[in-house]
């Protein structure tokens, strides 16, 4: 065999392996959080607090983030349905000019939520920490978590793997040729769930805890 062979033969057992480990992840977060995500407002079971992943309010062209645009709908759906009573943001702070927690909050106040309602947490660079954060700083072992299905999919993944009772409320999701990107870093990021757990991955920051009255 050349060896020109032999590397076209090694760079198709790599890139089957590949397909086959981002499968068998994909495959195995679906399964672990079938029927714990909702997609309407009558349906999903009351808890006191929903936990409202960030995302970034624009995009790069300027544009409103559909994703974000989305999940704050939902969460206000569920707040005016009592179907939570509180809500724990959390997302990206990492600089003073983004700030994703407190453009969500400002937005649900506008839409009439009360401020007393609402917790920040600034801390969420990745939905691990998000998770993580939720359970070790507001002390809360039982949630609803909000946002797009894929995504509620992992984070209630997650949460099961920390020993926590979360289900999800499935905000509106984008079309499949808007999503494409998103839905291709999904699938590399349930990879990375795993990667985390085999080496126990913590969040970047903790600090200390908040009671949520």
């Amino acid at each position: 065999m050349t060896k020109l062979k032999k590397y076209t033969l090694i760079c198709f057992i790599l890139l089957i392996s590949t397909v086959f480990v981002i499968y068998l992840c994909n495959k195995f977060i679906i399964e672990e959080s079938q029927n714990k995500t909702y997609n309407s407002v009558e349906e999903i079971p009351e808890n006191k607090v929903g936990f409202l992943l960030g995302t970034g309010k624009y995009l790069k062209n300027g544009t409103i983030n559909p994703y974000y645009l989305y999940r704050i709908n939902a969460t206000y759906n569920l707040f005016k349905a009592n179907k939570i009573e509180l809500i724990v943001i959390s997302g990206d702070n990492s600089t003073t000019n983004y700030n994703e927690p407190q453009l969500m909050m400002d937005d649900l106040v506008a839409l009439g939520i009360s401020r007393d309602k609402i917790y920040l947490d600034y801390a969420g660079f990745r939905t691990l920490d998000s998770i993580y954060r939720l359970h070790k700083i507001f002390g809360q072992q039982k949630f609803t978590i909000i946002s797009q299905k894929f995504h509620n999919e992992r984070a209630i993944y997650i949460a099961k793997y920390l020993g926590l009772d979360a289900i999800g409320y499935n905000a509106k999701d984008v079309s499949a040729k808007q999503g494409i990107k998103t839905n291709t870093r999904e699938k590399l990021a349930r990879v990375k769930v795993f990667i985390d757990q085999l080496f126990d991955k913590k969040p970047k920051f903790l600090g200390e805890k908040i009671i949520l009255d």
